[in-house]
């Protein structure tokens, strides 16, 4: 068995590699460790547990429950919602752990666990670290120390939950939406309900679509994973702008009145300008990865404005953020982190101030995203190759200084090794489309031949 926790949580094929034993016994770990770490101290632990709509979710949930229970820890137990607002109501209701059961944008069959420090904050890797140890030793046979009589948990709905998130994302607001109309793609997930009732009662006026979910539709060719649909409906009715969720609904994608997609790096540039002028921007930086789009960092350096970049996935960019004091960051994919408002990032947070710019300014959400230009990018994977040696292979770096060389200041090229598979990731960026092919072409050739 490999290691459990990946880089968002505990996640795979429900019933198969992620099981109600698996969930329950992860749930146990988890009180018993941050009883350890004294996080519990001198008080009774309450746990806040919420899901996206998957079929999987209902028995997974229940396990978790029961484990948490069985430990000694009240539950609130919050339904269908948002992962931003699990962590948000994990913080709000002071609870000292908070857990989602989602696989985000991945689809149906799938599903997750994630879990949440008190205040809403993601656990730190360490903690993640002993809750699988601890686990694995007691999945072999070593007794838990389990409570009896007063000492069990306490299970309660917290029914309030939703409308207690969609009144924290109005307060945080900076102006309402009147006179706009908004397509909203839910995906079928966790903010079928929550979206729509918050971007209403902001003053848009919303059509909605995806956001009938069953539990075996989420994701299912609708939401940011698939954008058609809310092109074609933004179209439809005319409206000024769409917005599309995933499952989880803690990333944002946007389409303007045209039809045309705006992407988290266009997106972080218009908040980054908005920001600005509003003063919240603090050190004038945004953090992105370095997948960002090259257009992103030439617009904001025209800007005046810092790109601090890390690695590949928002955890990253949020440790990037706690680190130095940031306030915005995110990623290309529409992971958008407003760190004065959310612990982790929140689509539906994200598409209100996007909305709410459009508003402010009376601009056409095209002509904001007009601030940076999208080069054309390029992606190819190399598979079965030895992506260990990305980094040392003399010929590999000769051929990528070359191609940089070829392409000057208005290009870009980035090798990645995959985390999961056995490829390398090669991607390049130049003003011209056809350019950044016959480089991306060449690149991934040398990389088969050099690392294959």
């Amino acid at each position: 068995m490999g290691r459990l926790f990946g880089t968002d949580g505990v996640r795979g094929v429900a019933n198969a590699d992620l099981t109600a034993e698996l969930a329950l016994g992860l749930s146990v770990a988890a009180a018993h460790v941050l009883a350890e770490a004294g996080t519990f101290e001198g008080h009774r632990p309450t746990a806040v547990v919420g899901r996206d709509p998957r079929a999987s979710g209902e028995f997974l949930e229940a396990a978790v429950v029961a484990g948490l229970a069985s430990a000694g820890v009240d539950v609130l137990r919050v339904g269908v919602l948002p992962t931003p607002a699990v962590a948000y109501l994990t913080g709000s209701l002071g609870a000292d752990l908070g857990v989602m059961l989602s696989a985000s944008h991945n689809a149906m069959p799938d599903n997750g666990i994630k879990f949440f420090a008190r205040g809403g904050h993601k656990l730190a890797d360490e903690l993640e670290d002993r809750i699988e140890s601890v686990y694995r030793q007691h999945r072999t046979g070593e007794p838990w120390d389990r409570p009896t009589g007063a000492g069990v948990g306490r299970v309660k709905d917290y029914d309030q939950g939703a409308d207690d998130y969609v009144a924290h994302l109005l307060s945080v607001l900076p102006n309402r939406l009147d006179g706009l109309k908004v397509v909203l793609d839910e995906a079928h997930g966790a903010a079928s309900h929550v979206s729509p009732d918050a971007f209403t009662r902001a003053g848009a006026e919303v059509v909605t679509i995806g956001a009938s979910p069953d539990g075996l539709n989420i994701n299912d060719g609708c939401g940011s994973t698939h954008l058609d649909m809310l092109k074609a409906a933004v179209l439809e009715h005319g409206a000024d702008l769409g917005v599309a969720h995933d499952g989880d609904a803690d990333r944002c994608l946007a389409v303007d009145h045209t039809g045309t997609e705006v992407d988290g790096d266009q997106i972080l540039a218009v908040l980054a300008l908005a920001m600005r002028e509003a003063g919240t921007l603090r050190g004038d930086a945004v953090v992105a990865t370095v997948m960002s789009n090259l257009g992103f960092k030439l617009a904001m350096e025209r800007e005046g404005l810092r790109l601090v970049q890390t690695a590949v996935g928002d955890r990253y960019v949020l440790e990037e953020m706690k680190e130095q004091g940031y306030a915005l960051g995110g990623e290309q994919s529409g992971h958008v982190i407003v760190l004065d408002h959310a612990t982790t990032g929140d689509g539906t947070l994200t598409g209100l101030l996007l909305a709410a710019r459009v508003a402010a300014t009376g601009r056409r959400l095209a002509d904001l995203a007009g601030v940076m230009e999208r080069l054309p990018q390029v992606l190819i994977n190399v598979k079965d190759v030895d992506k260990s040696r990305v980094q040392t292979s003399a010929e590999l770096g000769i051929a990528v200084a070359d191609a940089e060389r070829a392409l000057g200041a208005t290009g870009r090229v980035l090798l990645r090794p995959s985390g999961t598979e056995p490829l390398v990731r090669v991607m390049v960026e130049a003003a011209d489309i056809e350019q950044a092919r016959s480089v991306a072409g060449q690149l991934a050739d040398v990389v088969k031949a050099t690392l294959g």
